[in-house]
């Protein structure tokens, strides 16, 4: 079941072992120039805000620099917190970032805070109430990257118009979230790192109830899960004595791995697989991608 099915990789740009946030964010250009190297189809940035141990604040930022140091990977969102902005301003960014890497942008939204009640005062200062219009936000958001988006009326284009829009995917853990992205026609991504309770009702009800529009001609679903591959068993039960509970992160190698990746594409019915790594050594990140891209993308045995 593994075989051949896609995987990418999500990136909290975290900062480890004390570095300066500039290195942190420098090992994230490592992680992306070495999933594109892989064959990963997809790498996509964090929103957080005022968490010390997060260095991605604003991925459009991130994703600008990131795209300048890749050449053909997706580069996208993981996610915009829609309710922190005006869906015209996101789409205006996404819509330039288009422009500069044709064919590679997605959009990924969702509507977590990102960070403490007063740093969403700080940049909204109405973040409750906005999550109330999510709606309102996704139906206005997919209408500006349809370039159907109209004020009292009138058309507001976001400009420039790239060649091929920014592609739209919902990011959440329940229900709700798979309504609106079947409904706008969007792409689902199921946060299993952060719950798996209702994964697959709520991926079922987006699959059957997925409207086509020109986001997507059908429904495409991600499963996010946080993985941690190997190189030995002892490394792994090391690893499993270190993080103790708490964590919903799969660990063991490749061999170990590979019948509980396949039982969890089979049970979500994903298309793809978006892996994150959160471990406290960025070689030891690196390897594990290296190894996963191994055992998940079929490119043969890794020394």
């Amino acid at each position: 079941m593994l075989k051949g099915i896609k995987a990418s990789v999500l990136d909290l740009s975290p900062i480890y072992q004390e570095v300066a946030p500039h290195a942190a964010l420098q090992q994230s250009v490592v992680l992306a120039q070495t999933a594109e190297a892989l064959g990963y189809s997809r790498y996509w940035v964090s929103e957080h805000h005022d968490i010390p141990q997060f260095a991605s604040s604003t991925p459009e930022v991130l994703l600008a620099h990131i795209g300048a140091k890749t050449s053909r990977i997706r580069i996208g969102s993981g996610a915009v917190l829609l309710p922190n902005y005006r869906p015209y301003k996101v789409g205006e960014a996404f819509a330039l970032l288009a422009t500069l890497y044709p064919g590679r942008i997605d959009l990924g939204i969702g509507r977590a805070p990102g960070g403490s009640a007063h740093a969403s005062l700080a940049i909204s200062g109405s973040f409750l109430a906005q999550v109330g219009k999510m709606e309102e936000l996704v139906g206005d958001l997919s209408a500006i990257l349809a370039n159907e988006f109209t004020v009292e009326g009138q058309p507001v284009i976001a400009r420039p118009i790239p060649p091929a829009p920014a592609q739209l995917w919902m990011l959440g853990t329940n229900r709700k979230s798979a309504e609106l992205a079947a409904k706008f026609g969007s792409g689902y991504v199921f946060g299993h790192f952060m719950s798996d309770q209702h994964g697959e009702e709520a991926i079922a009800h987006y699959r059957e109830q997925f409207q086509a529009t020109r986001h997507h001609e059908k429904p495409q679903v991600i499963l996010a899960v946080s993985v941690y591959c190997a190189a030995t068993e002892e490394e792994a039960s090391r690893m499993i004595c270190e993080k103790k509970e708490g964590t919903k992160m799969i660990i063991g190698t490749s061999k170990q791995l590979a019948p509980i990746l396949d039982e969890l594409v089979t049970k979500f019915r994903a298309d793809e697989l978006m892996i994150i790594t959160d471990v406290p050594d960025y070689q030891k990140r690196l390897g594990s991608y290296k190894r996963l891209a191994h055992l998940v993308l079929s490119l043969g045995s890794i020394v």
